[in-house]
């Protein structure tokens, strides 16, 4: 079994800053592509960011210049470093991550985290 746990959430005034961090843990034997999606009530869930095994990435034009992904590839944990943040990033957030186990790929999502921007 494959397992995805975030962690970092909260509440925070709108201009702060929050990290995020979502390890996976189980019968890994690689991790492709990682991300972080968000859906706020009453909303679909959107793309926020995503990162390649070889580090290049891509952001929402929402959050770009203010969120940053990065990942520990050492510790299978995926990041997401958000500043400045707006009352409109509140949502709940949830990692992916496309993780081999054996020979096969599959699509793993962590169970979110809230985050709650204050103004």
């Amino acid at each position: 079994q494959v397992q995805l746990v975030e962690s970092g959430g909260g509440l925070v005034q709108a201009g702060g800053s929050l990290r995020l961090s979502c390890a996976a843990s189980g019968s890994i034997f690689s991790i492709n592509a990682m991300g972080w999606y968000r859906q706020a009530p009453g909303k679909q869930r959107e793309l926020v960011a995503t990162i390649t095994s070889d580090d290049s990435t891509n952001y929402a034009d929402s959050v770009k210049g203010r969120f940053t992904i990065s990942r520990d590839n050492a510790k299978n944990t995926v990041y997401l470093q958000m500043s400045s943040l707006k009352p409109e990033d509140t949502a709940v957030y949830y990692c992916n991550a496309d993780i081999v186990v054996v020979v096969y790929e599959y699509r793993y999502w962590g169970q979110g985290t809230q985050v709650t921007v204050s103004s």
